[in-house]
């Protein structure tokens, strides 16, 4: 079990990588983006409703602009459709990553072809097609809660994160049972030897992990420093239209600190 334990790790310890970025910045309301419209909710209620690019709705009402509040409402607007589908993209990228680490170590552990390295695949797979029909419903339809992006990686994996536990836990049993046939088998080996084998079959595994995932991570990190340093600027056309419109003096989607 404790060699078990102690590859499991590898993936934490490898795929924390990922969180070196930090973006500190935050989503002060839930966003919806279709093709048609761009909505920011507040406990359930719409408060915020752009259509197209200049239609201005705020709490249900529309708000007449000018020629200047229309461009720097379509401004703004862009801004959202292609910072919101960026931060969806490299957050499942971040949580996909990860459980390509994870069962990089089952495969290892059990072999690629295995049982319960099947059983292992098909509940991941599973896993990521409900992680992107959560936030990404098509090509152009978009959905993220209120929170912050102090790590990318972990914005979605919450929700996911205890499923991502059971699913390790329930594979615990069968990994352990074919490793132990895989020793067992080296019958050439004494147990000792056998265990030092397995410890140097984990130090190479958790080499050529770090090999493997190290680029990617490095990927991640630089495409999350654009994103965060795109809202920043998003940001200060915000707080233009908090002083050009007064419907939204008080309207706040980006917060930096």
């Amino acid at each position: 079990m404790a060699l078990i334990a102690r590859s499991l790790l590898i993936f934490f310890l490898y795929v924390g990588a990922v969180n070196a970025q930090q973006c500190d910045i935050n989503f002060n309301y839930a966003v919806i983006i279709d093709p048609a419209h761009v909505r920011m909710v507040n406990h359930g209620q719409t408060y915020v409703q752009i259509n197209g690019e200049h239609q201005l709705f705020v709490h249900g009402r529309e708000i007449q602009l000018n020629n200047t509040q229309k461009q720097q409402l379509s401004e703004y607007t862009n801004g959202i459709r292609s910072q919101v589908p960026a931060i969806v993209s490299i957050a499942i990228e971040g949580v996909e990553l990860g459980l390509k680490a994870v069962n990089k170590v089952i495969s290892s552990l059990t072999g690629e072809n295995s049982a319960s390295h099947q059983q292992f695949q098909e509940k991941f797979d599973e896993m990521k097609w409900r992680l992107r029909s959560r936030f990404n419903h098509s090509d152009e339809s978009y959905y993220i809660a209120p929170q912050d992006f102090d790590d990318f990686d972990e914005i979605f994996a919450g929700e996911f994160e205890k499923e991502i536990e059971a699913i390790v836990s329930d594979s615990v049993g069968s990994i352990l049972v074919a490793v132990g046939e895989a020793m067992t088998h080296r019958e050439e080996q004494s147990t000792e030897q056998r265990v030092e084998t397995f410890d140097q079959r984990i130090e190479t595994m958790g080499n050529d992990l770090k090999l493997d995932i190290s680029k990617q991570a490095n990927a991640l990190e630089i495409k999350a420093e654009a994103i965060c340093t795109s809202l920043v600027k998003l940001d200060a056309i915000e707080n233009i239209l908090q002083q050009e419109i007064p419907a939204l003096v008080e309207f706040n989607l980006i917060e930096t600190n």
